[in-house]
């Protein structure tokens, strides 16, 4: 590639933030730690953004290169311009915008709806993903808490701050507050993307369950489910124990997003599978 073939944003530092312009819609990129340094990819789940991870990520980069991505329509990133918004659509985009920024190996860790997208990465681009962590990421649709009465009416968008802290509660243990940058990042998403993002995910587990795909795939597997998830059935985590080798590790006294609730633990478990599959 010559220098005038390269994209304007193709040259991305290691540490900060970069926007790479794909075909279908802008993608919004956060880089960490050392350039050189073994890559962890860090998806966020559905209606929040790459500052989900903001309290973890300090616990990763002391030894690894860390990059996040904000999926289609959510924090920085543009809507898809085809509006698409289904699973592997998102496994696409995240592996171009990995080839966009040079990386050829990474291990992928996607907390909640984010472990589908890393899931549909490593489906597509089995030579890229070296091995996946997921985070209270549910394994199908009956492992799934009823919810009750917390949708938001599409006609009060964007919602008050009351009305997304209520939809967003079961996302985090009882009494947890909810923080307001992720309040920010849901009012700052227009309806059809988060309801499209809802709905994507709910359809790639109708397909098919994901230790079912997680045992095709073959790749090595950290679980780590919060012991008090109010959305997914905590001993639903035993559910990935059908795939070959993976590791389930459940977080006590953690909610839906032990990546904020209880980021030290969620370390700990986090880097001695990284230090071995990042290798």
């Amino acid at each position: 590639m010559t220098p005038s073939d390269k994209h304007p944003y193709d040259s991305v530092a290691a540490t900060g933030d970069a926007l790479l312009r794909l075909d279908d819609g802008d993608l919004h990129v956060r880089q960490d730690g050392p350039r050189d340094a073994p890559v962890l990819l860090l998806v966020h789940g559905s209606a929040t953004s790459n500052r989900s991870w903001d309290a973890l990520v300090p616990l990763l980069t002391a030894r690894h290169r860390v990059v996040r991505i904000d999926l289609p329509g959510h924090g920085r990133s543009a809507e898809p311009t085809d509006a698409d918004y289904a699973i592997p659509a998102q496994g696409r985009r995240i592996g171009t915008a990995l080839d966009r920024i040079g990386i050829e190996r990474a291990l992928a860790v996607g907390h909640s709806s984010g472990g589908y997208a890393a899931t549909a990465l490593a489906e597509q681009r089995p030579d890229l993903v070296t091995a996946l962590a997921l985070i209270n990421t549910g394994p199908g649709m009956d492992a799934l808490h009823a919810q009750g009465d917390l949708a938001i009416d599409p006609t009060q968008w964007p919602p008050a701050d009351e009305q997304i802290r209520r939809f967003a509660s079961t996302g985090f243990r009882t009494g947890y507050q909810v923080p307001q940058e992720l309040v920010d990042d849901l009012r700052g998403m227009t309806y059809r993307a988060v309801t499209a993002a809802m709905q994507a995910s709910t359809a790639y587990l109708r397909q098919r369950a994901l230790p079912e795909r997680l045992t095709v795939l073959g790749k090595p597997l950290l679980v780590v489910f919060g012991e008090e998830d109010r959305r997914w059935r905590p001993s639903s985590a035993a559910d990935y124990r059908a795939v070959r080798g993976a590791t389930v590790e459940w977080l006590p006294g953690a909610g839906h997003t032990p990546i904020l609730e209880a980021p030290s633990q969620t370390a700990a478990l986090l880097l001695p599978f990284a230090e071995i599959h990042t290798a």
